[in-house]
């Protein structure tokens, strides 16, 4: 089984800040912009905001001269069961700023050995998460989560899910036939978020953004009732703009 050739946007920022990142760890005793844009080879102006992000996630530091050195986060992030706690604690605060910035309950998703998971999720009294009433693992081709992971697969990992995973009616919305459903996965634009519009669960819609890391097929999905469901398209794309943050966390 094999994932679909990553599109380039929209998180090739993410390739630049590690880029980054290995300039600054050269550097012990900090290393000023400047060198970071030769090292690098990024123009001052795409310099400029990538630092701030960093700074502002933690990755880096820059000290009283101005020079920049690895921050905390970084070195939170060891090895063994150290390293696994620290990246679960940034992807969580990740999540949570997300929540807070689309209104509405974040979720993680992964696909790990032929199966869909929902690995974390954010959700608090007034961004609810989705009442998971049919698991996740046999819902994909219902949910927004699913469909956006099943979508970055090739056509024979597409059908090898569904020879394992027999395609339900969870509401009257819900696409059961596989033809249909297929050719629909075909056809997602890469960079267009995944949209569950009362497919899984009735009262609930939900969007999905892809986000790639390595060989394992990864998503950024957000819920909401339906009488919000005027807000999902701007909540999707800000979930879109606003994902660089949990793929460098992925990445490292």
């Amino acid at each position: 089984m094999a994932l679909k050739p990553e599109p380039t946007a929209p998180f090739h920022s993410v390739q630049y800040a590690l880029r980054v990142l290995e300039s600054v760890s050269r550097h012990g005793n900090g290393v000023t912009d400047a060198q970071i844009s030769r090292e690098t080879g990024l123009p001052p102006g795409h310099l400029a905001p990538l630092l701030l992000t960093l700074r502002r996630e933690g990755y880096v530091e820059q000290v009283g001269d101005g020079a920049y050195v690895i921050g905390a986060s970084l070195l939170l992030l060891g090895s063994g069961a150290a390293r696994r706690q620290a990246l679960e604690g940034r992807l969580q605060h990740a999540l949570d700023q997300l929540r807070d910035s689309v209104g509405a309950a974040v979720y993680l998703g992964r696909y790990v050995d032929g199966e869909v998971s929902v690995v974390q999720v954010s959700d608090g009294p007034l961004t609810p998460a989705v009442n998971e009433w049919v698991d996740f693992r046999s819902s994909a081709h219902a949910s927004a989560v699913g469909k956006c992971l099943l979508g970055q697969l090739d056509h024979a990992g597409r059908r090898d899910h569904f020879s394992r995973h027999r395609i339900a009616r969870l509401t009257s919305r819900t696409i059961t036939s596989e033809k249909v459903l297929l050719a629909k996965l075909e056809a997602q634009p890469a960079t267009v978020p995944v949209l569950d519009l009362q497919e899984y669960a009735v009262g609930t819609v939900c969007a999905a953004v892809p986000l790639t890391a390595g060989a394992t097929a990864g998503c950024l999905a957000l819920s909401l009732p339906v009488e919000d469901a005027h807000r999902l398209r701007e909540a999707a794309d800000t979930l879109n703009r606003r994902a660089a943050p949990v793929l460098l966390s992925l990445a490292l």
